[in-house]
């Protein structure tokens, strides 16, 4: 005989398991930006890609005018916030008028 109680607890606990990474996605980009650090540009990855909080001092000669973290691909922040959330620094926020030398044209 097998104890449906215990089947149903497993159960339950297999689906909320499988089911947290999903809420986690789904939370809205600027909550989850709030809770975010921002991206100091002596961090390591920061340095690697050239990143600046102000595009208009940036002397990379991959430096576009009028290319920012703002207008980038990559950068999923609310428009018109001074920070939120970068694909490429996933633990951190970083500054819409920002620039790395990895920029893409939003589409």
């Amino acid at each position: 005989m097998t104890d449906l109680t215990r089947r149903r607890f497993m159960t339950l606990a297999a689906v909320a398991t499988a089911a947290a990474p999903l809420a986690l996605r789904s939370a809205p980009a600027q909550a989850q930006a709030a809770q975010l650090p921002k991206l100091s540009p002596t961090d390591t990855a920061a340095k690697a890609l050239s990143y600046t909080e102000d595009a208009s001092t940036v002397k990379n000669p991959a430096h576009k005018p009028g290319s920012d973290c703002g207008n980038c691909n990559f950068y999923k922040g609310a428009a018109g916030s001074a920070y939120g959330p970068c694909q490429l620094f996933p633990k951190n926020s970083v500054a819409s008028k920002g620039w790395c030398s990895a920029w893409a044209k939003k589409a």
